[in-house]
């Protein structure tokens, strides 16, 4: 389907302004905040949600609310993205170069800030994990999801303390353990030693970037990961790209909530997934997704969710 001359034109009325094409340039990287938008521009957060307001009512961007936050995205819809593509590709704006270089910093900043955090409580990394759901719970609804095996080979993105390794790990072949936390890796392979696995691969890896053959895994599972990314969706992507035929990605993260303190005392940046939201961003990796189940808590606290999807022969051959 193809854009009408007076869609067109709205569009392109839309995004030509220069502020809006450096706007437009900044979220083809990942999602934004508008917080984060007006420092990278060096302008007023009321001036920077006017000009986002006129794009996403073009269609161009994609508005959306996270707890007391707003964050951007450009839009999914395919003929706008050609559009915003065919733009900043012929775009040479030196403006959008020193942009990126200010995104640079404020990446650089968070990535800090997150694995000051993840060294300082590896120690107590599972109780922190548990203090407003029950693990147990959620590990025998897990246990429930992803089925008795076995497996060929589990890979976990985000390990962490190994905990879903030793879970899953004595059901498989071969399993893989991802983390750019060095600290929580060696807390891992103190963990998978005790837990009496010999076939645990333990690497320093990113979640965006794993390295990893396509189609190596049968089980990759991305455990309460999500909520500290930039670009959630991008992980999703690389996490289906490893499931092998009939294979499946279990995804464990929180369901939106409003504990904004999240954020400062816990170096969260999403405060939770919509189901739509994930169930989205699964189809558009090529996998098909199940019924999500939810997991409220006993008391006050976070509901958890648990996505699976999994990868049909005809999908298999269609990435092939």
């Amino acid at each position: 389907m193809s854009l009408t001359a007076d869609q067109t034109v709205d569009a392109l009325r839309a995004a030509g302004e220069p502020t809006r094409l450096r706007l437009l340039s900044l979220l083809s990287g990942e999602e934004l905040s508008v917080m984060e938008m007006s420092r990278i521009l060096d302008q007023s957060q009321p001036r920077v949600s006017r000009h986002l307001k006129l794009m996403t009512d073009a269609g161009l961007i994609e508005r959306f609310p996270d707890g007391a936050r707003v964050y951007y995205r450009l839009s999914h819809d395919a003929q706008a993205r050609r559009l915003i593509d065919t733009v900043l590709d012929i775009l040479a704006d030196d403006a959008g170069e020193a942009d990126h270089r200010r995104l640079d910093e404020v990446r650089k900043e968070r990535e800090e800030a997150a694995e000051s955090y993840f060294e300082q409580v590896a120690p107590q990394w599972d109780r922190l994990r548990s203090l407003y759901i029950s693990e147990a719970a959620v590990e025998a609804a897990l246990e429930r999801a992803v089925g008795p095996g076995p497996f060929e080979r589990v890979v976990d993105l985000g390990t962490g303390s190994g905990r879903m390794l030793t879970l899953f790990g004595k059901r498989a072949k071969m399993s893989v353990g991802l983390d750019l936390s060095q600290n929580m890796l060696n807390i891992a392979r103190a963990n998978v030693s005790k837990a009496g696995l010999d076939k645990v691969e333990l690497r320093h890896g990113d979640i965006f970037a794993t390295r990893l053959p396509a189609g190596s895994a049968d089980l990759v599972i991305v455990h309460q990961v999500l909520h500290y990314l930039a670009d959630p969706s991008a992980a999703v992507a690389e996490a289906a790209r490893l499931v092998c035929h009939e294979g499946r990605l279990v995804i464990v993260d929180f369901a939106p909530h409003d504990f904004e303190h999240m954020r400062e005392a816990h170096q969260h940046r999403r405060l939770g997934f919509a189901d739509g939201e994930i169930n989205t961003w699964l189809v558009e990796a090529g996998l098909t997704p199940t019924a999500p189940i939810a997991l409220p808590p006993d008391n006050e606290g976070l509901t958890v969710t648990i996505w699976t999807a999994e990868r049909s022969a005809a999908q298999a051959r269609k990435s092939a």
